[in-house]
């Protein structure tokens, strides 16, 4: 079923490659077929960045109501307060602390009218958390952030999970933006738990697989081999397993992370839950770094984002890849669209 509301695309940091990336999707909306979205953020910087990187991209301001009726012919951008305060500041490669509120206000008007319904779903552009850090943001980073709306909003405490899907894998960090000397004191029994029944309750009812297996990595080397190298995969982890089977919850492990990802090992599993942010990302985005997509389960909206950060270093330059972008708007649409049995990631 086609999506019947534009998405919410965030701005990301206007010094970043977001904008451009957001240009090249849309001029590939019709070969791509991609579903409408409204751009949230600054239309003189969107502008300003078409200009400067050579594409001809016409920009309407305009509401969600109008965004599906103008996006075959028009860009449809909703400014956000703050935004265009910091236009002129917004240098490609750049970063400015000026445009941080512009940033923030950007992803607390996508969960807002995504969460009113006026929004199918949001998709986030990247952002540069030092800079929003300068501004006073108190969050480790995206997902934080997004739970903390949905419970301002719905009253709910929520757990964000981190996805990352793509062709070849979906893994879930279970700690996400900590230092990796933390981890082991905050992977708690429970933590790990809660995440896995996650998963499972999201990876059933948004991405239709009926009984998904979720391989659960070890944190230590060779999974602690029974303690012999740390507790924690004998204490924690595999306590935690044995719960989620009595649950009916099809989880197993702990495995060892240096078998876990090779093409014979994912055949047999439909996620990987890894214990700390790089064991997760790393084999995600080397699998699929163009292709995989960031989504972030366990909130009562989606959201989806490209699997990269700002590349202020190509910020500009009109080198920026739309790839993952494209995906993570294909699939926001295919998860609003009631397509869950169908996707494919």
């Amino acid at each position: 079923m086609p999506v019947d509301r534009p998405l919410a695309l965030t701005q990301g940091d206007p010094a970043g490659i977001g904008p451009e990336i957001t240009l090249a999707a849309w001029l590939q909306r019709q070969a791509l077929s991609l579903p409408g979205f409204l751009f949230i953020g600054d239309p003189a910087m969107l502008a300003a960045r078409a200009k400067r990187i050579g594409l001809d991209v016409p920009i309407a301001e305009c509401g969600p109501d109008e965004a599906l009726s103008t996006f075959g012919t028009v860009l449809p951008v909703l400014p956000v307060k703050n935004a265009g305060d910091a236009a002129a500041l917004a240098v490609p490669g750049e970063p400015h602390v000026a445009s941080a509120q512009g940033t923030i206000g950007a992803i607390e008007t996508a969960v807002a009218l995504t969460l009113s319904g006026q929004t199918a779903a949001v998709v986030t552009n990247p952002i540069a958390k030092s800079v929003l850090y300068q501004a006073g943001f108190g969050f480790p980073g995206h997902t934080e952030f997004l739970a903390d709306l949905a419970e301002k909003h719905t009253g709910r405490k929520v757990l964000p999970v981190m996805l990352l899907a793509g062709p070849k894998l979906r893994a879930i960090p279970v700690t996400i933006h900590i230092p990796v000397k933390d981890v082991p004191e905050a992977l708690t029994q429970e933590l790990i738990e809660e995440t896995c029944r996650i998963t499972h309750h999201d990876l059933k009812t948004r991405f239709g697989i009926e009984q998904p297996r979720l391989a659960v990595a070890g944190l230590n080397p060779h999974a602690g081999e029974d303690g012999a190298i740390g507790s924690e995969d004998r204490d924690i982890i595999h306590p935690a397993i044995v719960a989620l089977r009595q649950e009916g919850i099809n989880a197993f492990g702990p495995l060892p992370a240096d078998t876990m990802f090779h093409d014979e090992a994912r055949s047999r599993y439909d996620v990987a839950i890894c214990m700390y942010h790089d064991q997760a990302l790393i084999p995600a985005k080397a699998l699929g770094f163009d292709t995989s997509v960031n989504v972030t389960l366990g909130l009562p909206f989606i959201r989806t984002s490209p699997d990269h950060g700002t590349a202020f270093g190509i910020a500009g330059q009109g080198v920026a890849r739309a790839t993952s972008l494209v995906e993570a708007i294909r699939l926001a649409g295919d998860l609003a669209g009631d397509l869950a049995g169908k996707v494919k990631v």
